[in-house]
Formats: structure tokens, C-alpha cells, sequence
């Protein structure tokens, strides 16, 4: 179990070291460029991390003692991180061999698939349905398969012979309210159609996917824990 969340907050550092830096650096230099490679090596990294993200997902968790060892738990975690890593560095090598005419401002915090899809010239049909297939492959399957999972364990606590029920609640529901968060501000995102109406509203889910819940993905998951909490209790002064 350890091993699996160390993975996990190692991963959500990495992401947000993606996108983060770079945006807090722009908005104190008030400058906001961006080169042509160092915006597609963004994106690149944001999309390998973020399928490793969606591919990281603590399921059965009723039988989890019983399934689990530390074998298939390494196997798992390296399982995720190799996943999706051809598959996003295909689909950024797609995106950026398109040709870019008019405007090159990107109207985003990082550059990522929509906004720049926005500024590409010509047909742009097939890269469309590339993300659409790569977004329900990598981001709707297992939003679906979570929420299958935690209606089993909805059913399970909701038995009348369940004692540890409000314990179980506490921890179900900040979990779930993550995962729809997480899920579904990436799924309006990438599977809406492309439209510059509510370019706002895109870099707001955007926020929510990319930085707020990786910061609240290692709170919920560990400091819910009371072993993690007595550990840092002892290391704080």
C-alpha cells in the first residue's frame, strides 16, 4: 500500500512540475512566451503523465489484501507509467506536424490539445478523432470502471450488517468527489467539440484537472491514513 501511494504523490509531483513552474514564471515575468519545441515537450510530458494518472486507480478495494502482493503491485505500477507513454508521444508528434498559420498565441495556461488545435490550419477531421478515441480509451474507460467499483462498495456499506459505516462514508466521499472532479473536468474538456464560445470555461476544468486535484489526490489518499499521520507526527518537531 505504501509503495502504491509513494508511486502515486511521486507521479502528481511530476505532473504539476510540468505545467506549474512555467505558468508561475509567466505570470511574474509577465511574459508568456513559449518556444515551438519547449511547448511541444510540455504537452508531451502533461499527456504521458496524465494517462499514467487515469491509469492509476486503487480498484477492488474489498478483496484488495487478497489480490494485491508486491509483485503484481510493481508490475501494476510500471504497467501505468510505460502504458501510455508511445501512445501520447505519437499523438504530440500528430498534433505538431500540423501546419499553424494566423495567430501563434496560445489562449491557455499551458499548451496543451484543444487551444492548439484552435490555431492549426486545414483539415483537421482525423487528429480530432485521434483524441476523441485516446480521451474515451484513457480517460472514460476508467472513469467508468472507478465508478463500478465504488458503486460495489456503496452496495457493501450500505448492508445493515456494516457497523463501520460513517468510517467507510468518510473516506468513500472524499474519494469519489476527487475522481469526479479529476475525470470529469478532463472528459468535458477533451470530448466536447472544438469551439472558441467558452474559452474561459475550458481553462477553468482545465485547472482542475492539471493542478488542483493532483494537490488533493496525496491529502485524501494519505493523510486519511491514521499510520501516515502518526509517521509524521513523530517527524515533525
Amino acid at each position: 500500500m505504501y509503495f502504491s501511494l509513494g508511486s502515486f504523490s511521486f507521479l502528481e509531483i511530476c505532473w504539476v512540475s510540468v505545467t506549474l513552474p512555467r505558468m508561475l514564471v509567466d505570470l511574474w515575468a509577465q511574459t508568456g512566451t513559449i518556444s515551438f519545441f519547449t511547448c511541444a515537450t510540455q504537452m508531451c510530458f502533461f499527456l504521458m503523465l496524465g494517462a499514467t494518472d487515469c491509469c492509476v486507480a486503487i480498484c477492488d478495494l474489498l478483496h484488495y489484501p487478497l489480490v494485491m502482493s508486491p509483485q503484481v503491485c510493481v508490475k501494476l505500477v510500471v504497467a501505468s507509467w510505460i502504458g501510455g507513454a508511445p501512445v501520447q508521444i505519437g499523438q504530440t508528434c500528430q498534433i505538431f506536424s500540423l501546419p499553424f498559420c494566423g495567430s501563434n498565441t496560445v489562449n491557455h495556461f499551458f499548451c496543451d490539445i484543444p487551444p492548439l488545435l484552435k490555431l492549426a490550419c486545414g483539415d483537421i477531421f482525423v487528429n480530432e478523432m485521434v483524441v476523441y478515441i485516446f480521451a474515451v480509451l484513457f480517460v472514460t474507460l476508467p472513469f467508468l470502471l472507478i465508478l463500478g467499483f465504488y458503486i460495489r462498495i456503496s452496495s457493501t456499506i450500505l448492508k445493515p450488517a456494516n457497523k463501520g459505516r460513517t468510517k467507510a462514508f468518510s473516506t468513500y466521499s472524499s474519494h469519489i468527489t476527487v475522481v469526479l472532479l479529476f475525470y470529469g473536468s478532463a472528459t468535458v474538456t477533451y470530448l466536447k467539440p472544438k469551439s472558441n464560445e467558452h474559452e474561459g470555461l475550458d481553462k477553468l476544468l482545465s485547472l482542475f484537472y492539471a493542478i488542483l486535484t493532483p494537490m488533493f489526490n496525496p491529502i485524501v489518499y494519505t493523510l486519511q491514513n491514521k499510520h501516515i499521520r502518526k509517521a509524521m507526527r513523530k517527524c515533525l518537531p
